[in-house]
């Protein structure tokens, strides 16, 4: 092989004519300009691959952040503040002082947020009103209580009156304000004198000088303020009013006469949006030293009192949040790990190519007698120029497009591709120069049946195993188990694929027609003289359709388990729950069961205070279900919760003292022990009931410990009309959620009570003195009081283009006071909203995507490698009459029996891997609900994957074959027989 030479002259100081140095060409500026197009592709394969594997852990890192905040802002402020108390010292000043210093040491790992320190005092006990007038639910008057709190002024308007004042707080009535909810909700006006305490006994007396309203109820700083805001009702099953008032500082020393005891609190909100998922463990353990140890000992030196003790829910919050990661961090790095599989073959392959193009000139350069060293260096330094720009640039876009404070492992990542990238063409060159050495494939041989060894070693482990124990971290084994199933059963089908696509040739070979013997022969054997065909191209199909077929089956399991649990939690596809007293008009449940889409639909009478007697245990507390048998033995079956044969509550009519046949919950059944027992509800009345059977769990009631009784409605009409009117109602069928709250609007009896959801639980504001607080029981109802409310309210005061159609949706999702509504539809996409799941879906689809393009390029590559020959083969059939369809039909026989052998093979594989490895996932985290452990293969979201990388590959090869092969035949006709 020869270069240009570097000829220049010299001038000879005697004048004479100048004679000719000959310098070699710079090798690394040569060779890139006689293969510009290799050298930009070569550059474009390491930026691509550079640039996955630098934005893949930043893009890792900013979802497990975003799910670490969304889940910590969802708890409420509450949860994200370190709360300390001490004892009350009557002056404002010293809490103020406090504040400041608890507020001037914040932690390494964390920073204190918005509003900043909420502090002040409050009393320990609220008094009841001796005042007449005023609401009183069940019987029982209004308690006021009263606080001090910093800033209030601030953050709440006065609408009537004015704010207690310094002046005159020492003498006479204290002077107080309320809110205006409360002031109405209980029935208070301004300028009342409250007096505190039973009637009959001393009193404290209070004098309301203000109401006021808060002006943004959606700000943190009322997140503990108690009942400052709202009148709360408290007690069950008996209601007491309960609101609080709040003094002037200086008043703090009064305080104590009406509520006998006061704390001093300081509130410190922690910024959950500074916090970092990847240093949780850390900041966990530094909030615990606030809570006990030496910092808790060093704060309370700091601020002289030595009785402050700070509390905080961080810690149990922190360990929720490690323990949602780990059980989702699994499916999140299955597809980059077989994202970075593929595009490390993709590169070994594309290192072989370059191997392949360069033979010659690298025997010439041996037969010439150059040194291996020298030649390997150079082949560095062609690599350094082409790989190392493009590494750089690739990872400073993935640094600045994936903004996370942390680099460290996307740098090394990237370093990882770039030296694969770099070191893949000088190595093969390296063994190439070798002295070669006879292959008997026992080496091969040896290394797979070590991989398939590991293979088997992994598959028992997580077996034996199962699931991982909580703060693990992330379970390389679970995630390493599947990339190995499918590299083994990528070197099965390597060893299989000869055998198999051979005698399908000579199948062909018997056959009339020449393209289907040729194609499928190519296929069999490998280019160049091979006796196979290439690994690399098998193998990374392989593990991409495995990757993605395993991945799928995952995410396809999440959305019906995801499914299943929103209807066992609301019941069935839709429920209504109703106030406790109210029962459901059969003008409803008619008209219910009437809408498009409702398959099955029943009414249920239902009641938690109810006792059983007559057992040894003594008289037990249970809940109480009137159904009808066979409708709600069909909603038990469709749920899958507590099946029953409706023939067990068959009979009980043999008059109006007859025993009831019922069926008993398993939990209730531990206790059961006598004979002949006894219902006896809430009002007094006894129903007898006799056990039928027994059922682990119902529709009606959440949970699988609860201890119910399920009574025919007939018999027990008979005895009871009452037991007739329900107060629950389920469908089955695709319910439209508005459409049923319409319904509720237009057809429910009218509630006494209105019920305010908002940051208070349980908050109510009664206009009158009768009715009582919403039931939070039901199935439905337990559904709607613990998942996420459906959509987020906007703050107060916000206006916009968008407000009157936000105002509309709202009425449209509104239903009246105490009524609870639910599908199983909305509750499914409420479990399906948590950041976590969504950003380990989305980090799997972008992978899948990453390594079905990687493998499209192996193939591309395996046909560009073999180029040369095919297009030598089909340029002398072309003189023999070979038409350019058969040519583009003999290069899909060549090229789709391998494809489809891995696409078919890592289909297979995906399957085993979740027949295998199944029993080792918990899925509850993606799910958003508790479910068992386990996943089963399902043929379906495989057979999508292995048909999508099917298609990929096919219209690949065809683009290839038109753009480029036409081109390769025609320099062949022009140049003639080369090779």
């Amino acid at each position: 092989m020869t270069t240009p030479a570097d000829t220049r002259r010299t001038i000879r100081p005697d004048g004479a004519r100048p004679a000719a140095v000959h310098r070699p060409a710079p090798w690394v500026r040569t060779r890139l300009r006689s293969g510009r197009l290799a050298a930009l592709l070569v550059a474009a394969l390491a930026f691509g691959t550079v640039l996955l594997a630098a934005a893949f852990p930043r893009a890792l890192d900013r979802g497990t952040d975003d799910a670490l905040h969304r889940f910590l802002q969802d708890r409420g402020p509450s949860w994200n503040s370190l709360v300390a108390t001490a004892a009350h010292r009557n002056d404002a000043a010293d809490l103020d002082e406090v504040a400041r210093r608890l507020a001037a040491r914040p932690g390494t790992t964390f920073r204190y947020g918005e509003p900043g320190p909420v502090y002040g005092a409050h009393g320990d006990k609220p008094r009841p009103l001796a005042n007449h007038g005023y609401a009183r639910p069940d019987g029982f008057p209004p308690k006021i209580g009263l606080t001090y709190l910093h800033g209030i002024t601030e953050r709440a308007t006065v609408v009537a009156g004015g704010w207690p004042a310094d002046a005159g707080a020492q003498d006479g009535p204290i002077p107080i304000a309320l809110s205006r909810n409360a002031a109405d909700s209980i029935g208070i006006r301004l300028g009342d004198v409250l007096l505190g305490g039973e009637e009959g006994a001393d009193t404290v007396r209070a004098k309301v000088v203000g109401l006021y309203t808060v002006d943004d109820p959606h700000d943190p700083y009322w997140a503990d303020a108690g009942c400052l805001d709202r009148a709360c009702a408290q007690g069950n099953p008996h209601v007491t009013l309960v609101a609080d008032g709040v003094v002037a500082a200086g008043a703090l020393d009064r305080i104590a006469e009406w509520g006998v005891h006061t704390t001093d609190f300081w509130r410190l909100p922690v910024d959950s949006g500074a916090l970092h998922a990847r240093t949780l463990p850390e900041t966990g353990r530094e909030i615990a030293g606030y809570l006990s140890g030496p910092t808790a000992v060093a704060l309370a030196a700091r601020t002289g009192r030595d009785d402050l003790s700070i509390t905080s829910q961080l810690p149990t919050a922190f360990k929720q949040a490690v323990a949602r990661q780990n059980a989702a961090a699994p499916l999140a790095a299955i597809g980059p790990a077989g994202l970075a599989g593929v595009g490390a073959l993709v590169l070994f392959l594309a290192a072989g190519l370059a191997t392949d193009r360069r033979t010659a000139e690298l025997r010439l350069l041996q037969a010439r007698g150059g040194s291996r060293g020298g030649v390997l260096l150079r082949l560095l330094g062609e690599g350094a120029v082409t790989v190392l720009p493009a590494a750089v640039l690739a990872t400073a876009l993935a640094l600045r497009l994936v903004e996370t404070p942390r680099w460290t492992e996307a740098v090394l990542a990237a370093l990882a591709v770039t030296l694969i990238a770099l070191l893949g063409f000088p190595v093969r060159a390296a063994a190439f120069w070798s002295k070669p050495r006879r292959s008997n494939g026992g080496r091969r041989l040896v290394g797979e049946l070590l991989v398939l060894v590991a293979t088997a070693a992994a598959v028992l482990e997580v077996r034996r195993r199962g699931v991982a124990p909580d703060g693990q971290g992330l379970d390389l084994l679970l995630v390493a188990a599947p990339l190995l199933l499918a590299a083994t059963g990528g070197l099965v089908l390597a060893r299989l694929q000869p055998v198999v696509v051979g005698a399908l040739a000579r199948v062909a070979g018997r056959r009339p027609g020449l393209i289907g013997f040729l194609g499928l022969a190519r296929a069999a054997r490998g280019a160049g003289g091979r006796a196979r065909p290439s690994l690399l191209p098998l193998l990374a199909m392989t593990l991409a359709v495995t990757t993605a077929g395993f991945g799928a089956t995952v995410l396809d399991a999440v959305d019906g388990a995801r499914l299943r649990a929103a209807r066992s939690v609301v019941g069935g596809d839709a429920a209504v729950g109703t106030p406790t007293g109210v029962s459901l008009p059969s003008k409803f449940t008619e008209a219910a069961a009437a809408m498009p889409g409702v398959r099955l639909a029943t009414g249920v009478w239902w009641e938690s205070e109810v006792f059983l007697l007559g057992s040894d245990a003594g008289p037990v507390r249970v809940s109480a279900l009137v159904v009808d048998p066979q409708a709600y033995a069909e909603l038990s079956r469709s749920v899958g919760r507590g099946a029953f044969d409706p023939a067990l509550l068959a009979g009980g009519a043999g008059g109006s003292d007859a025993p009831l046949p019922a069926l008993f919950s398993t939990a209730l059944g531990k206790q059961l022990g006598g004979d002949g027992y006894r219902l006896r509800l809430p009002n007094g009345w006894e129903l007898k009931a006799a056990v039928a059977g027994r059922i682990g769990a119902t529709p009606a009631l959440v949970g699988d410990d609860r201890k119910f009784v399920v009574l025919p409605s007939g018999p027990a009409v008979a005895q009871r009309s009452e037991l007739g009117e329900p107060n629950l109602w389920f469908a089955v069928g695709d319910v439209d959620e508005r459409r049923l709250k319409r319904l509720v609007r237009e057809l429910a009896p009218p509630v006494a009570w209105r019920v305010a959801v908002g940051e208070h639980p349980g908050a109510v504001l009664p206009p009158v003195a009768t009715g009582v607080e919403p039931s939070p029981a039901s199935g439905a109802a337990s559904a709607l009081a613990s998942a996420p409310a459906s959509g987020t309210a906007a703050p107060s005061g916000v206006a916009g283009p968008g407000a009157a159609a936000a105002d509309a949706a709202a009425e449209a999702d509104a239903v009246p006071s105490g009524f609870q509504v639910r599908t199983s539809g909305t509750l499914a996409a409420e479990f399906a909203a948590d950041p976590l799941q969504r950003s380990a879906g989305r980090l799997f689809w972008a992978a899948v995507i990453g390594a079905a393009g990687f493998a499209l390029l192996a193939v591309l590559l395996t046909l560009v490698r073999t180029a040369p020959e095919r297009a030598a083969l089909l340029a002398r059939l072309r003189t023999m009459g070979l038409r350019p369809r058969q040519g583009l039909a003999l290069i899909l026989a060549e090229t789709v029996p391998q494809t489809l052998v891995a696409a078919v093979g890592g289909g297979l594989v995906a399957l085993a891997a979740t027949a295998l490895l199944g029993p080792a996932f918990d899925l509850s985290v993606l799910v958003g609900a508790e479910v068992p452990p386990g996943l089963e293969p399902a043929v379906l979201p495989v057979l999508r994957q292995v048909l999508g990388l099917v298609a990929l590959v096919a219209v690949g090869v065809l683009a290839e074959a038109l753009i480029a092969g036409r081109r390769h035949i025609a320099t062949e006709l022009r140049v003639g027989e080369q090779r």
